[in-house]
């Protein structure tokens, strides 16, 4: 009787990781996971960027903008006051039902396995702010120096992955006089580089914005 419950048992765990087992390693899976964020990279860096210059005070006044197909992204927190050239931001980014909508990924390019797949997406941070993404960025020799920065922080994903991605990001980048005492990014000069990690998998992020 033991041993029969034992080879039950055996075969329900045999089945469970058949009916588990999508054909996706972990690795794509976090790729997936953060090509369906990447246009969020950019979005909150411009937010944060209006933040700055639309700031009186050491808070910047929140700045929100919709996904490019549901939910919202907004941009909140510091940023250093007085007459200084050099100026640091610390800002918390947080999505509601974030998503791009529908986008395809190729699956094994270059081979004879290649294939297209739809992927949709939508993304969350926690309600608490400070459990939010990190987006730190240091402003030097304004407005037409330098910028570097970082952006930590999990999001959570739902849709045809559901999981949670990590990102550890490093930006450097060129600033300019955006007239009238603005200071802006400019465009094409801002690299990012890092990782984004979900479960086992790690996706290695080099864009230029």
């Amino acid at each position: 009787m033991k041993q029969l419950t034992w080879v039950l048992l055996a075969g329900l765990i045999a089945l469970g990781a058949a009916c588990g087992d999508d054909g996706i390693d972990s690795d794509e899976a976090a790729r997936r996971a953060y090509l369906g964020l990447d246009p969020s990279i950019e979005a909150s860096l411009n937010l944060g960027f209006a933040g700055f210059n639309a700031a009186t005070s050491a808070n910047i006044p929140p700045q929100t903008t919709s996904g490019p197909a549901t939910g919202t992204l907004t941009i909140s927190g510091q940023v250093d006051q007085g007459a200084s050239a050099n100026k640091e931001m610390r800002l918390r980014v947080g999505m509601v039902d974030y998503s791009v909508g529908p986008f395809t990924v190729v699956v094994n390019p270059g081979t004879d396995d290649e294939e297209e797949v739809t992927v949709e997406l939508t993304y969350a941070t926690s309600e608490v702010e400070t459990e939010q993404p990190y987006l730190q960025l240091s402003l030097r020799n304004i407005p037409t120096g330098t910028l570097t920065g970082t952006l930590t922080g999990t999001y959570q994903v739902r849709g045809d992955l559901e999981a949670a991605v990590t990102l550890d990001l490093t930006l450097s980048g060129a600033l300019m006089d955006g007239g009238g005492g603005a200071v802006l990014r400019v465009d094409g000069t801002t690299t990012v580089t890092g990782t984004a990690t979900s479960g086992d998998g790690v996706y290695t992020v080099n864009l230029t914005l």
